[in-house]
């Protein structure tokens, strides 16, 4: 049976050779020996019921379990350093640090902005910035890790408020030297002979994605999958096919080396802003909501969602 709580020590040590690849890695960056982190992880996967690490001499490898584990052992670790982080800038009476958790997307674009428009003294010595896929953000939100959370939609959790929801179009992104480069917008039919690079989770962006293409007609064979804007980027610059992605990114990163084109079909990418439910917001969190959405309505196309 799995212990109620498990050891910090032991996810520590596992935790660490996943980052760092070896045994011997994870005992230098935690300045241990090598025998203390292999008994500290052997004791976590007699505590847990199943294998964390594939043994082969000295190479090691993930199991898929292990692999799985390795997320939320980062993400509990990862709360208990902002606790230590908090308690320390209570004890120096300082302003706290601000934790977001983000998508990628829009921590790449609209909050390096806002964070810049907060006033003078505003800004904590520390801000930790994560990002992360939106279902991950709703666990470090909900677990009260972060105090603000930007997530893409749907998001439906009771655990959390809702504060606003915006909406900024699609585009295609191919590379300079495209067949397509020089055409002024696309339609679904230019589509339907090549590669689509595109998000890669299926019940968010992705699925606008599909059923836009579905709803003309189109049907595609050739895709890359991508978790983020940025990479898609790439793929396109590099002539693998054509990126849908959402337009915050573009206008948030300089792009070079590929050519931007308006779609004439809709699809929207939607995300909001959240926070934990019944947790009070210090001055400077509630200022910061605010900055993100101000900053988020200079992007061309952008729109709040009632």
């Amino acid at each position: 049976m799995i212990p109620q709580y498990l050891d910090t020590r032991q996810l520590e040590a596992f935790v660490a050779v996943m980052s760092t690849g070896s045994m011997t890695g994870a005992a230098k960056a935690l300045g241990k020996s090598q025998p203390v982190v292999t008994r500290l992880i052997q004791e976590l996967e007699q505590e847990i019921g199943f294998a964390l690490l594939h043994r082969n001499g000295p190479r090691i490898a993930p199991t898929e379990q292990g692999i799985t584990f390795f997320a939320q052992a980062e993400l509990f670790l990862s709360g208990l350093r902002t606790i230590s982080e908090r308690a320390r800038h209570i004890s120096q009476q300082k302003i706290k640090a601000i934790e977001i958790a983000s998508i990628p997307s829009i921590a790449a674009s609209i909050l390096p902005q806002a964070l810049a428009a907060l006033p003078p003294g505003a800004l904590p010595d520390h801000v930790h910035l994560q990002t992360m896929a939106s279902e991950n953000v709703v666990q470090t939100v909900v677990a009260r890790t972060a105090d603000i959370g930007i997530v893409s939609l749907p998001v439906d959790n009771s655990g959390l408020d809702l504060h606003w929801v915006g909406e900024v179009p699609c585009v295609a992104v191919v590379a300079e030297n495209d067949e397509l480069a020089g055409r002024e917008t696309l339609g679904p039919g230019d589509l339907r002979t090549r590669r689509l690079i595109a998000s890669a989770n299926p019940y968010r962006l992705r699925m606008r994605i599909n059923e836009a293409l579905q709803q003309h007609g189109v049907s595609i064979e050739a895709v890359i999958d991508s978790n983020a804007t940025y990479v898609s980027l790439s793929l396109a610059r590099a002539g693998l096919g054509v990126a849908i992605v959402e337009s915050a990114t573009l206008w948030g990163l300089p792009v070079t080396g590929v050519r931007i084109i308006p779609l004439d079909f809709r699809i929207p990418f939607s995300w909001g802003v959240v926070t934990a439910t019944g947790v009070p917001l210090s001055a400077t969190t509630e200022r910061l909501l605010g900055l993100i959405g101000e900053v988020a309505s200079t992007v061309p196309g952008f729109g709040f969602v009632q």
